[in-house]
């Protein structure tokens, strides 16, 4: 999908584009291609002189090349923007390429950040005068979006603690606390992965000197609203921790729960057991031969020797 966008009237507006004449009569700022096809690729390249190769998302890149510039001008940045879904929450690698005025941005996926700043230069004017301006209310984007998805983070822990700490748990709660809780973990390393991202691509455009003073002024802002954010995903891990180990604790509980009952239930059946096996082995005098009461006698000193453990047990409060 090929998303041309130019500014009227201090607003980003988006161009119809569905043939290759239709993209030489604009003059945009931003070309956002999404999973670009090949015949796109050669209206870009056709126009912008920019070849696009078919890896530029890959993820096996060398971390040397995801921040570069081109002898000929060209600033190559590849950042990992938050996919916060209920099915799959993941990073995508998107690539920018900025040349001639004009920002590229290469992605697999349509994003939540990207609709979200679309979304804004819409409503707002004078939100954005450049291809830079593009470039830093995207990164400012992605940073409000992180801050969105720990707040979620932080509503679903309470959803949590409520269920292990205020209740009796049993297995089957316990499960499904330790699933919820392996979501939450997974998400909050992925917004940590992130926003450590965006500060490395926000630094090396800081560096290059590509920035005019408002622009780095507004890129020193947006590091410290991500500075802001490393103290709650920090907190957010302690806190999944201690949640992971209090439900942990539980199912342990449980499972000694049951071990009790076979401790006793094997302690309470070992006296009656070796009555029976004294007796049984008694072949030189039977005593049901010479006293009627043998028998009798036998059973009730069995069942005399399991009560009395029992007794013991629930004195001692093992039973509770």
């Amino acid at each position: 999908m090929l998303n041309v966008f130019a500014l009227a009237s201090g607003r980003l507006v988006q161009q119809e584009i569905d043939r290759p004449e239709s993209l030489a009569e604009v003059q945009p700022v931003w070309v956002d291609l999404e999973a670009p096809s090949t015949e796109q690729k050669a209206w870009i390249a056709s126009r912008f002189g920019l070849s696009i190769p078919d890896d530029i998302v890959d993820d096996d890149l060398e971390e040397s090349a995801r921040f570069y510039e081109e002898d000929n001008g060209e600033l190559h940045i590849r950042s990992d923007f938050l996919i916060d879904d209920d099915i799959t929450p993941r990073n995508v690698r998107v690539a920018f390429i900025l040349k001639a005025g004009v920002l590229f941005s290469v992605h697999a996926e349509d994003l939540p950040v990207f609709r979200l700043l679309r979304l804004r230069a819409r409503r707002t004017p004078a939100l954005i005068s450049d291809a830079k301006d593009v470039l830093l209310k995207l990164y400012d984007a992605d940073a409000e979006y992180s801050a969105d998805a720990l707040e979620g983070i932080y509503d679903s822990l309470e959803k949590v603690s409520a269920r292990v700490l205020k209740q009796d748990v049993d297995d089957q709660a316990a499960g499904a606390a330790l699933s919820a809780i392996a979501k939450e973990e997974d998400l909050n390393g992925r917004i940590r992965r992130n926003v450590m991202d965006t500060r490395r691509a926000l630094s090396f455009m800081m560096r290059s000197r590509m920035l005019g003073a408002e622009q780095f002024e507004e890129a020193r802002q947006i590091l410290r609203d991500i500075d802001s954010l490393d103290s709650h995903t920090a907190f957010l891990f302690d806190k999944i921790n201690f949640l992971m180990d209090a439900t942990v604790g539980f199912i342990n509980i449980n499972q000694n729960k049951i071990i009790k009952i076979f401790s006793v239930a094997s302690v309470a059946l070992l006296p009656p057991t070796l009555i029976a096996s004294i007796y049984g082995m008694n072949f030189k005098a039977i005593p049901e031969l010479d006293w009627a009461w043998g028998y009798p006698f036998a059973l009730a000193l069995m069942a005399a020797s399991v009560a009395a453990p029992f007794i013991y047990f629930r004195r001692k409060g093992w039973l509770r």
